[in-house]
């Protein structure tokens, strides 16, 4: 599980055996959420209170470039 980065408790990674649309996890306490990075769409959310997912969001919105760049990084080695 490559993580990207972490900011306020939050923790931004992927799985090893991702698949398209580019997407980022997101932990936090022992809950996750999925984030599109493109639409930006929370596609499944495990337990975040809205006020944490609202935070993820904004940081996936901050921090997009360096999320792709990690994601081909990553993912296009193969």
């Amino acid at each position: 599980m490559p993580t990207i980065f972490e900011i306020f408790g939050l923790r931004f990674f992927f799985y090893s055996d991702e698949h398209l649309p580019i997407h980022v996890h997101i932990e936090y306490g022992g809950n996750d959420a999925k984030i599109e990075i493109a639409t930006r769409k929370v596609v499944q959310n495990r337990g975040l209170k809205p006020r944490e997912l609202k935070k993820a969001t904004q940081l996936v919105e901050m921090y997009e470039q360096e999320i792709i760049k990690a994601w081909h990084d990553y993912f296009d080695k193969e």
